[in-house]
């Protein structure tokens, strides 16, 4: 993920393309020249003395004060001169500092990097903290970024899993705890630095953060945080414990969940922001678990949920803002467990279930609203699960419903409410007609697109 970042120059690059002391002398002086000249030149022009008699005789005064003019004129190219070496002189001290600050940095560092590996948690522990510290500290973004990659590829390491509190294994039990203890200081550090306003000391926004394949098996507070610019993967992560990102901003950049498995846990996005960012679930298994996404707001950017798996667990959309930017379920599964857009109002943006299937799941947009923007359940499958969409307003949205297949299911339009100017289309679909559909359809104040045998059933 972060092999693609392009290195910011350090000091020491810019240092290195200044002009050679010799060309730069030479320009000075050669610029101090024409400079004198040109004020000569403008003085001569103002007092209007431009023609001098060829018989004119240079007294003793005039003499001195061209003597004057000439050693001022040098004086002033010496001053210049100086100048430039006490700029020279500056930037080889700060490239200097810089390269001090660097060594010193490799220095603790490596001191840190030693202390992940030993044998003690506590000792450990010391090394994640002076890590941290190092990376506040570090002289260039670099420097910061590697710090930050160490502490994530420790995450990823492989752990041994708890086995349990049998007396038999009270010391692997023990020392399971105690680097447990090490792992979730490390999430606790990287939560607290992306909570500080970016450009302040201590932040870490902006910077790349690789958890791919960590476990989260404990209770984790992400509350606050700002995922903004970088990228930031939980790719094939497994949340385990309860873990929140309420109120989390995700702006600009990349923020991806792919493969991550949400399981046995309670993950939290209540009230989270998703603009202008690209977040992606895609492949991600929510099962036997509950996750919310209540009163979220997904504006601008993309959010992908394609090929997601939603079985055995529960899963949350209720009072959730869908407003400009586009949100993906395409061939996402929605199985045996109940997923709930209450309330959630489709506002202006693109929303995708398509090839979705609702297969055995209950899954609810009672109260939802549909305004504006664009909502596709093209290829959809709803079968063997029940899906409400009882007293959901479709309000100016283009509704698709294109080759949907309604079999084996139960799908409710029971007092929705059909009105706007743009289409609502059932076009293809197959099976039988959702429950209370027709009812709807017949009171709709704009164009709703029927298939001809829901129109004229067989007798």
């Amino acid at each position: 993920m972060t092999g693609n970042r392009r290195p910011h120059p350090a000091p020491d690059d810019r240092e290195l393309r200044l002009w050679r002391v010799g060309r730069a002398l030479t320009l000075t002086f050669a610029a101090a020249v024409l400079a004198a000249a040109s004020v000569f030149y403008s003085l001569v022009a103002l007092l209007d003395i431009q023609e001098i008699g060829s018989t004119t005789k240079l007294d003793a005064k005039t003499l001195f004060d061209l003597v004057k003019l000439s050693f001022g004129v040098v004086a002033g190219a010496g001053a210049l001169v100086a100048l430039v070496v006490a700029y020279r002189r500056q930037r080889v001290d700060e490239a200097g500092a810089h390269r001090d600050a660097t060594r010193l940095h490799t220095e603790r560092f490596t001191t840190a990097v030693s202390q992940l590996g030993d044998e003690s948690a506590a000792v450990r522990l010391g090394g994640v903290h002076a890590l941290a510290g190092l990376a506040d500290d570090a002289p260039d973004d670099n420097l910061r970024q590697t710090c930050i990659d160490v502490l994530c590829a420790y995450l990823q390491l492989p752990f041994t899993p708890d086995p349990g509190d049998d007396p038999a294994h009270e010391e692997e039990h023990h020392r399971y705890l105690a680097f447990r203890k090490v792992r979730h200081t490390i999430l606790r550090l990287i939560s607290d630095h992306y909570r500080r306003p970016r450009g302040t000391h201590r932040s870490w926004q902006g910077c790349d953060l690789d958890l791919t394949d960590i476990t989260i098996d404990g209770n984790m507070d992400f509350g606050g945080v700002d995922f903004s610019g970088g990228e930031v993967s939980f790719d094939r992560a497994t949340f385990a414990g309860w873990v929140s990102f309420d109120r989390a901003t995700f702006s600009g950049g990349r923020v991806s969940f792919a493969h991550a498995t949400f399981s046995g846990g309670n993950v939290s996005f209540l009230g989270a922001t998703f603009c202008g960012a690209r977040v992606l679930f895609t492949n991600a298994t929510f099962s036997s678990g509950r996750v919310s996404f209540h009163g979220a707001r997904f504006s601008g950017g993309g959010v992908s949920f394609n090929r997601a798996t939603f079985s055995d667990g529960d899963v949350s959309f209720g009072d959730t803002v869908f407003a400009s930017g586009s949100v993906s379920f395409r061939d996402a599964v929605f199985a045996s467990g109940p997923i709930s857009f209450m309330k959630a109002a489709f506002s202006g943006s693109r929303v995708s279930f398509r090839r979705a299937a609702f297969s055995g799941s209950l899954v609810w947009f009672g109260n939802a609203t549909f305004t504006d923007g664009e909502v596709e359940f093209v290829d959809t499958a709803f079968s063997g699960g029940r899906v409400q969409f009882a007293n959901t307003t479709f309000s100016g949205a283009e509704v698709v419903f294109l080759r949907a297949a309604f079999t084996s299911g139960v799908v409710s339009f029971r007092s929705a409410r059909l009105f706007g100017n743009r289409e609502i289309s059932f076009t293809n679909a197959t099976g039988s007609a959702p429950d209370g559909l027709l009812a709807a359809a017949s009171t709709a104040s704009g164009p709703v697109a029927l298939p001809p045998t829901w129109l004229s059933p067989n007798p």
